[in-house]
């Protein structure tokens, strides 16, 4: 019976195997067919601007320094001692407007001898001429002698003489007294006194008794270097730039704080000697300082305006980036809407765009936004800055 019972249940063992074995080869079939594969990734979109000439207004930075337009040392012209000081330090004076007074007795006391001394010789030429006309007709009756006449003649034109000398010493006496009133000989902001009332002071001393600035208007100085100014120069020359004229060149400072200054300078002249030091050419600009907020020596960055560029081309700071020269490089976006790397020359900036002076065309796209998403050659999806797609020629 063990070995009868035995046979089916072989059999059977053999079916289930067999069964066993269909079932992996049914897995076999299906997975020897090839999955879809998944569609290609869309190109990046990216942001982009066409490049389009427009007039753009040339600037140079460059720093500088401000002086003042006049300065004048007061200094006593007669000796003596100050009696009254009578300004504030520190405050507006106008020209001509007293400053000391030295004291004046001994000069008005020179000028009354000198007054005296003219009334005195006045009265000799009258008593002199009336001599000579009472001798003239006697001469010609033999009543007087020549001689005496030529002697009444002569002590008539000394006496004329005299009071010719006179009249010199009351003027000299005049203006030593005059001296004694120290006057502001221009208008500005005057120092602190370095003398004070009762001091003894003398002609032509070698300390000023105060120093007088004019601060409005006040000057810029600011060093260009001479590549700046021959580039300039050649750009004026080839009609790249056109001059505003009519002294409409504006000039903007910065100040030390970096704050704007509020009001606009002009050019005053350009120098035509070159540091040898520094290789830079000095360039004066005048601004108006009516509240004084620019002191001499004051240390500025000044803004100036070179020309107009008519045709100029501006592209945003943060679509250009420099190459491991230091040349520096935009993503342009050809018809086939492929990015490539193109090398361009800038010049100054400009708010937030660079000049560009070479190596762009009009008409050109140039990517501003999304550049971390871009592979140079590949294709993108270009988008202009107002949202809108751009047409492509060619299917990427």
């Amino acid at each position: 019976m063990f070995l009868v019972d035995s046979l089916p249940l072989r059999k059977a063992g053999r079916g289930a195997a067999f069964a066993g074995l269909v079932i992996p080869a049914a897995l076999l079939a299906g997975c020897s067919r090839k999955a879809p594969s998944p569609p290609p990734p869309a190109p990046p979109q990216v942001g982009v601007i066409t490049v389009t000439p427009q007039p753009v207004v040339r600037t140079t930075e460059l720093p500088g320094r401000t002086s003042s337009v006049a300065i004048s040392e007061v200094r006593p012209q007669v000796n003596g001692v100050i009696l009254k000081r009578l300004f504030t330090e520190g405050s507006d004076v106008k020209e001509g407007q007293q400053l000391y007074q030295i004291d004046p007795s001994i000069y008005q006391a020179a000028y009354d001898t000198a007054v005296a001394t003219l009334a005195h010789d006045e009265a000799e030429v009258m008593s002199a001429d009336a001599l000579v006309a009472r001798d003239k007709p006697l001469v010609a009756a033999q009543a007087v002698s020549e001689q005496d006449y030529d002697d009444a003649v002569a002590a008539a034109n000394e006496a004329k003489a005299d009071v010719a000398t006179a009249r010199a010493a009351i003027e000299l006496a005049h203006t030593n007294l005059e001296y004694t009133k120290v006057l502001a000989p221009i208008s500005g902001t005057i120092s602190q006194s370095v003398e004070t009332e009762g001091a003894l002071v003398t002609a032509g001393q070698a300390a000023p008794l105060a120093t007088v600035t004019q601060l409005d208007p006040i000057y810029v100085d600011v060093n260009e270097p001479t590549s700046e100014w021959l580039r300039l120069k050649r750009e004026m020359d080839a009609g790249q730039l056109e001059t505003t004229g009519n002294g409409g060149v504006k000039i903007k400072l910065e100040l030390d704080d970096g704050s704007t200054y509020p009001l606009a300078g002009k050019p005053e002249f350009t120098d035509v000697d070159v540091d040898e030091s520094t290789g830079t050419v000095l360039v004066r600009a005048i601004f108006p300082n009516p509240q004084h907020l620019l002191l001499p020596g004051m240390y500025v960055h000044a803004e100036i305006e070179e020309g107009i560029d008519l045709d100029g081309i501006l592209v945003p700071q943060q679509a250009v980036s420099h190459n491991t020269h230091g040349d520096a490089t935009v993503l342009v976006v050809g018809k086939d809407n492929v990015a490539t790397l193109r090398i361009i020359q800038t010049g100054p900036t400009i708010g937030g765009d660079w000049v560009v002076t070479g190596g762009l065309q009009p008409g050109e796209r140039v990517v501003v936004d999304g550049l971390q998403n871009v592979q140079v050659g590949s294709a993108v999806t270009p988008v202009p800055e107002d949202g809108t797609r751009l047409a492509s020629s060619t299917a990427p």
